[in-house]
């Protein structure tokens, strides 16, 4: 059994139960003890995509968490919580609201290369304990910065083409306008980010851009590496997996995640060395990532282009 289980999570699952979940499932289906294993965290308070990998697609979940992803995520502003979500006390509050077009004109500064500090309520080690832990205990905890990149970031549902600098907005025309006379109680925004970004931290620092404070009340992954919502099935459909339904109508292929890097044709010969482990020389080719098939299109390897060799990166055993 190899291959992709796309994971629309719900909220308050968490990521490793997900995980479980899909390991009784695959035991239900009389699928024995399948290696499973997860392609990038979701909090439990998050939901959407979870691609959970199966057998040999397991090899490809650290390139899944290096991948980047998108989010829907929904920002109430004139309150922070220590977690920087709808969980947990308030531990700040302002009056001040921002309209739409303030909101749009703090994006691009949070928009390509930038510098964001973690929420404390995180799992990044801090000697060797988890953040969160810390937190939970009451003790000060001091998060470095690090750098990420938002590929992109606008206002969910809009062009961001569609919306002028300086537009000036009327309580009619501002979606999920709460505050009155243009201004907002909370905003959904959509962002593309890379690996790292924690968009409760983005949340908190577009707010206090527009002069207040904010936190996240919603958090949907709606893509993550090549995998989107469209591909994605419901706890439901899952069950009933374990229950008897065809695996074609749930389980994708193991190259379902590779999708994004070039395939490569293989000789029965340099198929024959890609899957020895050894180095095949000889070859007119870009340099670059690849994945290596064999003549019945079999997904053999992740291989590296370099120089006219070809190098095994991570071989699968299928």
């Amino acid at each position: 059994m190899n291959g992709w289980i796309i994971l629309d999570k719900p909220v308050g699952l968490g990521s490793t139960q997900a995980v479980g979940a899909v390991k009784r499932v695959c035991r239900e289906a009389g699928l024995g003890k399948v290696k499973v294993g997860h392609g990038g965290t979701l909090d439990p308070l998050a939901s959407g995509v979870l691609p959970i990998a199966l057998g040999e697609a397991t090899k490809l979940c650290g390139r899944m968490l290096d991948a980047s992803k998108i989010y829907d995520f929904t920002v109430q502003f004139g309150t922070e919580t220590a977690g920087l979500d709808a969980e947990g006390e308030i531990v700040r509050a302002s009056d001040v609201r921002p309209t739409l077009a303030e909101v749009e004109a703090v994006l691009p500064r949070f928009t390509g290369p930038i510098e964001q500090v973690p929420p404390a309520f995180s799992a990044i080690k801090i000697d060797g304990q988890r953040a969160y832990d810390l937190a939970r205990k009451g003790e000060a905890v001091e998060m470095k910065a690090r750098a990420v990149t938002i590929h992109s970031l606008r206002h969910a549902g809009l062009d961001p083409a569609s919306i002028p600098a300086a537009v000036v907005w009327t309580p009619d025309q501002v979606p999920g306008d709460e505050g009155g006379e243009g201004r907002l109680d909370s905003i959904t925004l959509t962002a593309h980010v890379s690996k790292g970004t924690y968009i409760r931290s983005l949340a908190r620092d577009i707010a206090q851009a527009v002069g207040t404070v904010g936190h996240v009340t919603m958090l949907r992954r709606t893509k993550a590496g090549p995998f989107d919502l469209e591909q994605a099935i419901s706890l439901d459909k899952l069950n009933a997996f374990g229950q008897g339904a065809a695996q074609s109508e749930f389980i994708l292929p193991l190259e379902a995640g590779l999708v994004d890097i070039p395939a490569l044709n293989l000789s029965p010969e340099a198929a024959g060395a890609i899957r020895q482990g050894r180095v095949w020389t000889g070859v007119a080719m870009d340099d670059g990532l690849y994945w290596g098939r064999d003549s019945e299109m079999r997904p053999i390897a992740l291989i590296e282009a370099l120089a006219g060799t070809l190098k095994v990166v991570r071989g699968f055993n299928l």
